[in-house]
């Protein structure tokens, strides 16, 4: 009989984790996202699907722990320096975010006849975005690092500190809860103060002197569950504090961001937090009762309409009164316009003490999670339909009628470093970039960055392009490097010009637009980590010189022959396991470890 239940477990184990397999590429492939893929497998496995999982609360509740881990990575890269420089985002930007919304959509429940206690209960839990949404959204789009998603974390942090007063709000509208005394909520907030103060030192004094012991005792699983103790430690003390517990754990994270073992330790939390996040949304789409969406469907629907067009309207409101661009503004309402997993926190509470019913409960949860499977149609929708983003240019310069020895195009972290030279050297340089935020950035330390593209044939003349010595391109965009080049050379035929190529192949395309100089990112700092790799082994200074003046020969021996077609002639390019791009069949002296055909 064991032996039986156990292979029952596995096999809706197997089905579980084959469902995202299966799922998330494709929806991934069409362009979907991966969210909406774990949320269409959830609910195709659930109790209203194939019925492999009958009760998705008790998975939800060990999946919620993907979320915690989520907020423990997060908090790894933000040193309390960086924390504290965000304050007025979090309490101001935040702050007004989920004030303003609550005013909104408090009124959504009273219009349709419920009472004014449950219509702000009701409001205030769609007022909390999901932070698990939102957060994988960011890390698939490369926005987590960037200011715009840096704002959004602000936000999302503010409506985890939120929590716990609205569950004291909750605990205050239930019938009684005003004859609660003051010094019983009093003691509450001074409990979650507490909590908060116990980690926090224990963050400061104990943690490193215990990763210092286990790393002496060099067991790599003892490490590993040292990071998941942690993790679930924190958000288990802000649980006992009555706070987040997606708070605790991102607490940890910032308390251990300036650790020498923070690299460790995000690389032991990754998988866990990986899979645990699927499992989550896995667990939401499992989670939608299509009975109560069937039974009242009119009020549901009316009610996602609703709440989701006045979050809206109050997130991008205030985005705007907070200076963000239209762009910005429009991409953060796209993305935090669902309800999120605290609502379900929220609600249950209210159950609990009787301010909503069993039902009304349900019917709230079906439409949090409607407004959570329709946010990634939402940015769909938006990334196809939303024309590229019209760069704030507002605090930056573009080019007037400018002069220079040099014009670089291309201010990222390959441009700050081939500038300074030629500045040392006394050269005039004249830099453009089409990021604003990075030319605000560099202004800061005193580089002096215009704004233009240098696709633009009209910025190019304004940049001076027509009397400079040499253009340097340095944009890490392939396509945008290639264009830029081929419009330099057709407009400025005898200008010399330099270029930064992602590989060879991208080197030898460059070389054919009219590149004199192609620069491939890895080639010379590759020779130089070998230089560094035969001197520590004991190598003497010539015959180093002599090996990588070899390799370097045959690079250059190898690059022409391939321009010439000599090595591409009939040839079919196909594409190696390293990502590099290798000829196929071709006769040629072996190659070196770092002297793949068309790699470096």
């Amino acid at each position: 009989m064991a032996a039986e239940s156990t292979a029952v477990d596995l096999g809706a184990i197997v089905i579980l984790l084959g469902s995202a397999v299966v799922a998330v590429p494709i929806f991934k492939r069409i362009g979907f996202g991966s969210v909406l893929g774990y949320l269409a497998a959830g609910l195709a496995i659930g109790p209203f699907g194939f019925r492999v999982f009958t009760e998705p609360e008790a998975i939800l509740h060990v999946a919620e722990l993907g979320v915690v881990m989520f907020l423990f990575i997060i908090g790894l890269e933000m040193q309390p320096s960086r924390l504290w420089s965000m304050r007025r985002e979090i309490f101001g930007l935040g702050l007004a975010q989920v004030a303003t919304c609550i005013l909104l959509l408090s009124w959504v429940g009273f219009a349709l006849g419920y009472t004014m206690q449950q219509s702000l209960i009701a409001g205030t839990g769609f007022v909390l975005t999901s932070t698990a949404i939102v957060m994988q959204m960011l890390q698939e789009r490369g926005d987590i690092a960037k200011p715009k998603g840096q704002r959004m974390i602000s936000i999302l942090l503010l409506e985890d500190l939120a929590i716990v007063p609205l569950l004291a709000l909750v605990a205050f509208l239930a019938p009684g809860g005003g004859d609660v005394a003051m010094g019983d909520r009093l003691r509450s907030v001074a409990i979650g103060l507490g909590a908060i103060l116990g980690l926090v030192i224990a963050g400061r004094y104990l943690l490193n002197p215990v990763f210092r012991i286990l790393a002496a005792a060099r067991a790599r699983e003892v490490m590993t569950a040292a990071a998941l103790l942690i993790v679930m430690g924190a958000a288990w003390a802000m649980q006992l504090g009555g706070l987040s517990t997606a708070m605790g754990a991102f607490l940890a994270g910032v308390l251990l961001s300036e650790s020498s073992y923070r690299h460790e330790l995000e690389a032991d939390v990754e998988p866990f937090r990986g899979i645990l996040l699927g499992l989550f949304f896995l667990a939401v789409g499992m989670s939608l009762d299509l009975n109560i969406v069937a039974a009242n469907w009119q009020l549901i629907a009316i009610s996602v309409v609703a709440f989701t067009l006045l979050k809206a309207l109050g997130v991008y409101a205030v985005a705007r009164v907070f200076k963000a661009s239209h762009h910005e503004a429009v991409e953060r309402t796209v993305l935090m316009t669902q309800g999120g997993e605290f609502a379900f926190v929220l609600y249950a509470a209210a159950l609990a003490v009787g301010l909503l019913s069993p039902e009304g409960n349900a019917l709230l949860t079906a439409i949090i999670i409607m407004s959570m499977l329709m946010t990634p149609l939402f940015v769909l929708i938006h990334d196809r339909v939303m024309p590229k983003e019209k760069l704030d240019e507002s605090g930056v310069e573009v080019p007037v009628d400018i002069t220079g020895t040099a014009l670089l195009i291309g201010f990222g972290r390959f441009g700050q470093i081939v500038t300074q030279p030629l500045l040392q050297r006394g050269y005039s340089v004249t830099t453009i970039d089409n990021d604003a935020e990075m030319i605000r950035v560099a202004a800061q330390f005193g580089f002096k960055v215009y704004f233009g593209d240098g696709r633009r044939l009209d910025i190019l003349h304004a940049a001076g392009a027509h009397d400079a010595s040499l253009i340097l391109v340095c944009v890490d965009d392939q396509a945008a490097a290639t264009k830029i080049v081929e419009l330099v050379r057709h407009e400025f035929p005898h200008v010399l010009l330099l270029a930064r190529a992602f590989d060879r192949e991208h080197g030898l395309e460059l070389v054919k637009a009219g590149v004199d100089y192609p620069v491939r990112e890895t080639f010379e700092s590759a020779l130089k980590m070998a230089r560094g790799a035969l001197e520590r082994l004991g190598e003497p200074e010539d015959a180093i010189d002599d090996a990588i003046a070899e390799v370097r020969r045959r690079d250059e021996e190898r690059f022409a022959l391939q321009l010439t077609g000599g090595m591409f002639a009939g040839r079919e390019l196909m594409r190696g396991n390293s990502g590099q791009t290798q000829p196929k069949d071709v006769d040629v002296p072996a190659l070196g470890p770092d002297e793949s055909a068309v790699g470096g």
